[in-house]
């Protein structure tokens, strides 16, 4: 029942409470109007259930079919999924559908169930899982979408449970979220995922890509041009397009994200519900908390719905132990921040402290002046011309030392680096860097091993404290260098390897003059190359990396890692302004791999339909010997029935074995189908525009009508040839 709390004088309480004896899966809560007029909460348990809250009609809920009711809460309808449920929404999905569609996604199929007539819309086997859905209008595509994300593809059903929509994406999809990104009035769909991307696309075409440093666990879309992201390492903020507008790190782990206006002022904030079981509310433009509040237990989902029938959408929290809590936008009164009175405190205490710290400073300052003279440099004083310079080079690896960068940061003149501190996304542990040198080792130069693990641009935020041999205060001094992208490649002009056999060809309407400087600013060169005909030795072991350019405008790229191709061509098209590119292309080494990769896709398949079918023979066979033994029971065939019971315990033995062995199969097949798709990807990528997606769906058509060499031929020459 509801437990109505009201309003403190200037702190935000809820509205009400619910106390739901069901545990509740992180990430797995929607509200949805199922028989079009009352919004129940509906949340996944982890018994492979998922139970909906109707508290507006009692007992009201059909209970036949999939549907039964909650013997220890009449106001819960439980829905059997008999399977790990993996994801869930809820929504308008079909036109004639008097209310909201239920669809609940496990990683082997998606139902589509109407909750209010108790039967199932649609229930399709998705070969890819769904680890994230999103429901709702995509593009030009004209009929409302349920899209999953799963094992490196994007697949979208109508109401009917028709394949509208089908894409591949480079690693396992965690989060999704629909919204018009661009302002055309149209949405296009935001996947994060586990390769720490968050990519656009528009439609099936990829229009746009942000690389974060950690796992993309949710999206939500706030206003306008602007979204929330979290990440796996506690990290949230907000991004305006493709560019990130704010973002702040904790040490507990962001379970929800979603966008409410909670103060007021006409703009929604960022609603977070935390590991820890925290609820905070931060401001879209800064990122400041104006309201926070506490679960006993981690935070399960954040969703909105006016639960209280009155008109008004209250924010709706619910924590993995089934707690619930109902929060309603604050009146005008309280527009603004909603924390308590301690706000001002802290603030006074802030504003206090830093009044301490000018002071000491300027303090400093004076006693470096009265120790001014000419034989004492001073305490702090250095000369007037001291610069921080800093340099970046390539080193390639020795007996002592891995291959990486070096950052070379030095000072001009006799004065010392005290410490130079390091802030830099996706290099270092903790993303900071700090080398104290021991005063024995003090000099005006230090230098600093870095080892980007992918090839990105990376933004390298340095503070440096800069003093005299006998200093004990030091001048702080700040600096950022950017690393380019292709880093990690020596260039050589004696190759003591073969040449790659894996190579794209494209032709380019520019100058030479315009490679050659795309090439001077993404890798890393001990000078200024004059000609776009080179090669890069790759640090991390990849083996040569060989540049060509031909006089009518034709580029070579021999390299056997097919990542590599594909991040290079999709950054000089982004450099020079291709919207499209085709490309011929040719890995034997990596096609032989995924041809075999194919062939086992086949024998797992097959494996897995001869274990379904022996598994529902010995099902059978249990409810025969169930039986047997229950009659030879009631006869008192004692003999019999114990006969009938060893033999159920050797098939239920059995049955455990082959389920283990099924198991094995299923996990085998999902990393071969990985494979396979982000082979599909990775064929994408040598593309640009049109060119990519005609490869994408090409592909696609060739591996449901298992055409191999079909399939081959298109990634080797486009969908053209095909």
């Amino acid at each position: 029942c509801f437990g109505f709390v009201g309003f403190l004088l200037t702190m935000l309480v809820p509205i009400f409470t619910l106390k739901l004896n069901h545990k509740i899966n992180p990430r797995m809560v929607t509200v949805g109007k199922f028989d079009g007029v009352h919004p129940c909460l509906t949340a996944a348990t982890q018994a492979g259930k998922v139970f909906i809250h109707n508290p507006h009609g009692r007992g009201q809920m059909p209970v036949a079919h999939r549907l039964s009711q909650s013997s220890q809460d009449s106001d819960i309808s439980l829905l059997n999924i008999n399977q790990a449920v993996t994801c869930l929404t809820a929504g308008k999905l079909g036109p004639n559908t008097t209310g909201d569609t239920l669809l609940v996604g496990s990683q082997t199929n998606l139902l589509a169930y109407d909750v209010h007539d108790n039967t199932d819309i649609f229930y399709r086997e998705v070969t890819d899982g769904a680890n994230a859905i999103v429901l709702g209008k995509l593009g030009n595509i004209p009929s409302p979408l349920a899209i999953i994300g799963g094992n490196c593809a994007l697949q979208g059903f109508d109401y009917e449970g028709n394949d509208h929509f089908w894409t591949v994406t480079g690693d396992n999809v965690r989060s999704l979220v629909l919204c018009d990104l661009t302002g055309d009035g149209k949405n296009e769909l935001l996947v994060g995922s586990e390769d720490f991307d968050i990519r656009v696309f528009k439609e099936d075409e990829l229009v746009s890509e942000m690389t974060e440093n950690e796992t993309v666990t949710s999206l939500c879309h706030m206003h306008g041009s602007r979204f929330g992201y979290a990440l796996a390492n506690g990290t949230v903020g907000v991004y305006d397009r493709t560019a990130r507008y704010w973002r702040i790190k904790s040490k507990n782990h962001a379970m929800s994200i979603h966008a409410f206006d909670l103060n007021a002022d006409g703009v929604v904030e960022l609603i977070t519900g935390w590991s820890s079981g925290k609820i905070d509310a931060r401001s879209d433009r800064t990122g400041d908390v104006i309201f926070k509040d506490n679960f006993s237990s981690s935070v399960a989902g954040v969703v909105e719905g006016d639960y209280r029938l009155d008109g008004q959408k209250q924010l709706i929290c619910a924590s993995v132990e089934g707690e619930v809590r109902g929060y309603l936008p604050a009146s005008k009164d309280l527009k603004g921040n909603l924390m308590d009175s301690s706000v001002e405190q802290d603030q006074v205490r802030e504003l206090s402290q830093r009044r301490q710290n000018l002071l000491l400073e300027l303090r400093n300052y004076e006693e470096n002046a009265k120790g001014v003279s000419d034989t004492n440099s001073g305490v702090g004083v250095i000369p007037a011309n001291t610069q921080l310079q800093t340099a970046l080079s390539v080193r390639p690896a020795t007996e002592s030392q891995k291959a990486h960068v070096e950052l070379s940061i030095s000072t001009p003149n006799e004065t010392i680096i005290r410490a130079v501190l390091i802030f830099a996304e996706g290099i270092f542990e903790g993303e900071s860097h700090v080398v104290h040198p021991s005063a024995q080792n003090l000099s005006g130069c230090i230098r600093v091993p870095i080892v980007p693990p992918k090839d990105i641009p990376v933004d390298l935020h340095i503070k440096a404290f800069v003093g005299g041999k006998t200093s004990t205060q030091f001048h702080v001094f700040e600096i950022t260098r950017q690393l380019p992208r292709f880093s990690m490649y020596e260039i050589t002009t004696d190759p003591s390897d073969a040449l790659p056999t894996g190579r794209v060809t494209f032709s380019i309407n520019d100058r030479p003059q315009r490679v050659v400087m795309w090439l001077n600013q993404n890798f890393l060169l001990p000078e200024e190359v004059k000609s776009p005909d080179v090669t890069f030795n790759s640090l991390r072991g990849g083996g040569l990396l060989s540049f060509n350019m031909s006089s009518n405008g034709q580029i070579t790229l021999k390299t056997d890692d097919i990542d590599l191709a594909g991040d290079l061509v999709q950054s000089l098209a982004s450099f020079l302004g291709i919207e499209d590119l085709s490309a011929e292309a040719d890995f034997p080494s990596y096609f032989e791999e995924l041809r075999t990769t194919l062939t086992k896709v086949d024998e797992f398949h097959s494996v897995h339909q001869k274990l379904t079918a022996a598994m529902a023979d010995h099902s059978n066979y249990i409810r025969n010997l169930l039986v047997q033994a229950e009659d030879a029971r009631l006869m008192a065939d004692m003999l019999t029935m114990k006969k009938r019971y060893r033999e159920l315990y050797d098939l239920n033995r059995d049955l455990i074995n082959e389920y283990k062995i099924r198991s094995n199969n299923y996990n085998a097949l999902q990393a071969c189908l990985k494979f396979v798709n982000q082979g599909i990807q990775r064929a994408g990528r040598l593309r640009v525009g049109k060119p990519n997606n005609q490869v994408i769906s090409a592909c696609r058509d060739a591996i449901k009508s298992n055409n191999v060499n079909a399939l081959f031929r298109i990634m080797r020459a486009g969908a053209a040839s095909s």
